[in-house]
């Protein structure tokens, strides 16, 4: 019996700077035993990250589960850098590589590393593999990832569009592959991840060829608490005329802006209860919000040939029915015809939303990142035997 075969519960670590968010997956039917989030990692009550483990295994516990049942762990990393492509087996190099990473996701990887080192500690034979946010992107071409500036600058600090959510996105182009009967190498998407953070991917044969995070998950669409695409000019305004530190606009743009800096909300639900109250700026933060995804909705469909289907999933993606109606309804002339009632039916299911006469599809599919993170750890495990 294979490897792939005889794995049953891989345990997947989403490792945060507060929190920690995990899942068991039964991998024999690919659904969740058990899943977790522990907050406020560094207060009294859960003062480390080996605390918040600690809280973990007593869940384990209270559900007849013991940590020596996990036969992969699978971890969460955001920044992958140019040189992983793919999921990893994490090694005492492997680890001290993600670590030097840092720099390039200073919110993100940091953390990500913490969860590596803990668990690994915690559960020293038994496979760690690392799965990368990045990984997905980096069939991106070379014309499509690379910014204008100097090259020698570039290359020195390792500045390119790499891309995030990836994980999210290959689980659900091969969701939508399934549910349209197509064959993932004649699946042309676009994906649209929407949740607090919020990204766009092209996807041309079953592979990401653009997206709309870039360096870092700053860039592209509007967010709950990130500006997306703004003037690098504003940048330069602030500190000079504003006379903001670099700290501290690093800190207006990621988490001060977006939905919550027009709204004075991030979470969508209460965006739109004050734009239905009638609230000027959060019927403004929708506009804009909106806008900006139907751009690159737009631009995404002039990029890729014979587009099948443009797809919805994350929190808002997948519950915020009003949202796909804005976005998809002022593109009816590039072939996009949405079915308002399936729309707005209370369907959980992956499902069409667009008329049978429409040129492009428009689908909505939950997505699963734990269950990608899960297949993608125990195949680099059974291909390391």
């Amino acid at each position: 019996m294979c490897l792939e075969m005889s794995v049953q519960l891989v345990l997947v670590i989403n490792s945060g700077s507060s929190s920690l968010k995990y899942q068991v997956i039964d991998f024999t039917n690919k659904q969740s035993i058990l899943k977790g989030l522990i907050e406020r990692i560094g207060s009294s009550e859960v003062p480390d990250h080996a605390s918040a483990l600690k809280h973990m295994l007593i869940h384990f516990e209270n559900n007849d589960l013991h940590i020596h049942d996990i036969k992969v762990v699978g971890h969460r990393v955001v920044h992958g850098g140019t040189q992983f492509k793919d999921a990893v087996i994490v090694t005492d190099e492997i680890e001290k590589e993600i670590e030097e990473l840092n720099p390039l996701a200073p919110l993100h990887n940091p953390a990500n590393v913490v969860g590596i080192k803990v668990l690994r500690n915690l559960l020293p034979d038994v496979p760690q593999v690392a799965v990368f946010d990045t990984s997905f992107h980096s069939t991106i071409p070379d014309y499509a990832s690379t910014y204008a500036i100097p090259r020698d600058v570039a290359q020195k600090f390792e500045i390119k569009k790499y891309g995030f959510h990836g994980t999210s996105h290959s689980y659900v182009s091969k969701k939508a592959s399934e549910l349209l009967n197509l064959p993932l190498g004649q699946s042309n998407f676009i994906i649209c991840h929407l949740g607090n953070g919020a990204s766009i991917t092209a996807v041309e044969h079953g592979i990401s060829v653009d997206t709309s995070m870039g360096l870092t998950p700053l860039e592209g669409l509007v967010m709950g608490t990130r500006s997306g695409d703004i003037d690098p000019g504003v940048i330069f305004h602030l500190t000079r005329v504003g006379g903001y530190s670099v700290e501290e606009v690093e800190n207006l743009l990621n988490r001060e802006s977006g939905l919550l800096g027009l709204a004075g909300e991030q979470d969508m639900r209460e965006v739109r209860a004050k734009a239905r109250a009638g609230h000027a700026e959060a019927l403004k933060a929708l506009a804009v919000y909106t806008y900006r995804i139907r751009k690159y909705v737009a631009a995404y469909i002039g990029v890729i040939p014979e587009v099948k289907a443009v797809v919805f999933t994350a929190g808002v993606g997948e519950n915020d029915p009003d949202l796909r109606s804005e976005v998809i309804a002022p593109l009816s002339h590039l072939g996009l015809d949405l079915d308002e009632s399936a729309n707005f039916a209370q369907d959980r299911t992956d499902r069409v939303i667009s008329l049978p006469s429409s040129g492009i599809k428009v689908l909505v599919i939950g997505t699963n990142e734990e269950v990608e993170i899960a297949q993608q750890a125990v195949k680099v495990v059974a291909t390391s035997h």
